[in-house]
């Protein structure tokens, strides 16, 4: 394959540092062409001196000159602000960009880099949760190809590989459980971040984890699922499996399963959407199935973790309502991460945000900009007010 120039957007983040990983481990293949961070000053200052893009950029431009310093002997341009986050993505020089921002921030560069013609690795599940029509529609009409690199979306996407052809009767998502998984609403009365901070299988960034442990994770991927691949909400159907080696499966109509199983280590999905469609040696922790004696399955309990039913309403609803959901649930684990709310209280935030926005539909971007900003606002007025 030649040679790929890569934009990480959200560099110093887990997903970024790991498509590094990929990067320091393929340099004929891969190069880091554009590293974007939020404000690690010093990581991407780091990362710029080992893989010397031709740009960085640092969103917090409190740290602009700090960054702009350290690098100032380096052939490396530096720019900063959220402006130029959006606008990066347009250099003609990069092959590929790297979506690896978290949450409803990642959006306007993704859009961005679509409608300059950029294929996207897309980790940030909240660009297709919160504008997913706005989102497909654009990538058709420039023509470009959005590979999934969550772990669960990848694997339906490999799944699928040569069976484009054959009609889907359903995908199956599965989900670990998290840290709490057969555990009670009573149980869950007193949880600390803490413990909902120590996911058993994967090593993820705060927010993805407090997700991942209320299953509100599995919800957005839920959403992004649809939208990925043209989906019905009744095809989409969500699977309990602690040991996280089945990474997700697809149903076809002639009744026949196809699964993609590995390992819980998100180098893998990275190097696929990456690589495409190409499969790439590596030296990552091979599966072996005499280490896994049994291979477990169960149905979510939606009444504990209503974060999942939420989703699935949400996405049955569609318009605004997938917006506002991903708002609202930005505020309530910013919330519980810091003290102010306890963590059932993050789904009774939710659903009262939902409940208390009007429904739109056909939202064009400036709708879902404007829509964003009012579940935000609603959700903070609840916490400060304790009307939920």
């Amino acid at each position: 394959m030649n040679k790929k120039r890569i934009a990480i957007v959200g560099s110093t983040g887990s997903i970024g540092t790991q498509a590094l990983d990929v990067i320091r481990a393929n340099p004929d293949l891969f190069e880091a062409e554009v590293l974007v961070a939020n404000s690690n000053a010093d990581l991407l200052i780091k990362q710029a001196l080992e893989f010397e893009p031709n740009a960085v950029v640092i969103a917090n431009e409190a740290n602009y000159l700090k960054v702009k310093e350290a690098l100032a002997a380096h052939p490396i341009k530096v720019y900063s602000g959220t402006k130029a986050v959006e606008q990066i993505v347009e250099m003609d020089s990069i092959d590929l960009v790297l979506a690896a921002i978290v949450g409803y921030a990642g959006l306007a560069s993704t859009l961005n880099a679509i409608k300059h013609k950029k294929p996207i690795a897309l980790a940030n599940k909240e660009t297709l949760v919160v504008a997913g029509e706005l989102v497909t529609a654009l990538a058709e009409e420039n023509n470009v190809n959005i590979y999934p690199v969550d772990s669960e979306h990848s694997a339906i996407f490999q799944c699928l590989a040569g069976e484009w052809h054959n009609p889907v009767e359903k995908i199956i998502l599965t989900a670990s459980g998290g840290p709490f998984r057969g555990k009670k609403r009573e149980d869950l009365l007193q949880i600390t971040k803490k413990e909902a901070l120590k996911h058993p299988n994967w090593v993820m960034g705060a927010k993805i984890t407090i997700d991942s442990a209320s299953l509100m994770n599995k919800g957005l991927e839920v959403i992004e699922a649809k939208w990925l691949f043209n989906l019905k909400p009744a095809q989409i159907e969500v699977v309990v499996h602690p040991q996280s080696i089945v990474h997700s499966l697809v149903q076809f109509e002639d009744g026949s399963i196809k699964a993609q199983l590995g390992l819980p280590d998100m180098k893998l999905p990275i190097q696929y959407a990456m690589a495409y469609p190409n499969r790439l040696a590596n030296s990552f922790e091979r599966f072996s199935f005499s280490q896994y004696s049994n291979l477990t399955f169960e149905s979510p309990d939606l009444e504990t973790f209503r974060n999942l039913k939420l989703a699935f309403h949400a996405l049955h609803q569609g318009g605004n309502k997938p917006c506002i959901l991903n708002a609202a649930n930005e505020i309530a684990v910013q919330a519980f991460l810091e003290d102010e709310i306890g963590f059932l209280q993050m789904s009774d935030l939710v659903e009262e945000t939902l409940n208390s926005i009007v429904f739109k539909n056909k939202l064009s971007y400036l709708d879902y900009v404007n829509c964003d900003a009012e579940a935000r606002a609603t959700a903070s007025q609840l916490i400060k007010s304790k009307k939920f």
